[in-house]
């Protein structure tokens, strides 16, 4: 049996250190939202994992953020013979559970789910307010506009635009139309 470790956090600014797995063979680990299900190290994760394989995780709404994706990936898991552990609910979860382990899970799932609903609802009063007394000012602009202009008006491709300045095709095709260039 191989105790395989996956932990979380919201964004690379963050630091995993707090999720101590304690002794583990392997460790995956993501800088993304849970509410997100494209995950690379989980779904490196998923792909590694062998029957007889103990998945460990800090804590339920690392692995997941809503109750459906929770299940969908500990199903993952039990379905090739491994099982899932939650080191600070204290809940393993290996395929052949009883009802109260399946009603544990769901309800784990729920507040978490929950959390995260009102995580955002405060986060959007919160903007909401600082819009109304003006001191809101939003994501500062990650792509250079006037070089995007520039280059198009100098008559830099679309493609070629995209790749010096290191962003998306479409972000230029965006700026392009609404300038008109």
């Amino acid at each position: 049996m191989t105790k395989i470790g996956y932990t979380r956090v919201s964004s690379t600014d963050q630091n995993p250190d707090r999720q101590d797995l304690g002794n583990i063979s392997r460790l995956f680990e993501d800088a993304a939202s849970g509410a997100k299900a494209d995950r690379p190290a989980l779904q490196d994760m998923l792909a590694f994992i062998r029957e007889g394989d103990e998945v460990v995780v800090f804590s339920i709404d690392r692995l997941a953020r809503n109750l459906r994706d929770l299940e969908d990936i500990i199903r993952d898991v039990n379905r090739v013979g491994a099982s899932v552990t939650f080191l600070t609910e204290r809940l393993t979860f290996s395929g052949s559970d009883d009802a109260m382990s399946t009603l544990m899970l769901q309800m784990m799932g729920s507040f978490a789910q929950f959390e995260r609903t009102m995580i955002r609802k405060r986060q959007a009063e919160g903007i909401a307010l600082a819009k109304v007394k003006g001191v809101y000012q939003g994501r500062k602009p990650s792509i250079d506009r006037a070089a995007v202009t520039n280059m198009l008006n100098e008559g830099s491709s679309v493609t070629s635009v995209a790749k010096a300045l290191g962003i998306a095709r479409q972000s230029v095709y965006r700026i392009k139309g609404e300038v008109g260039v």
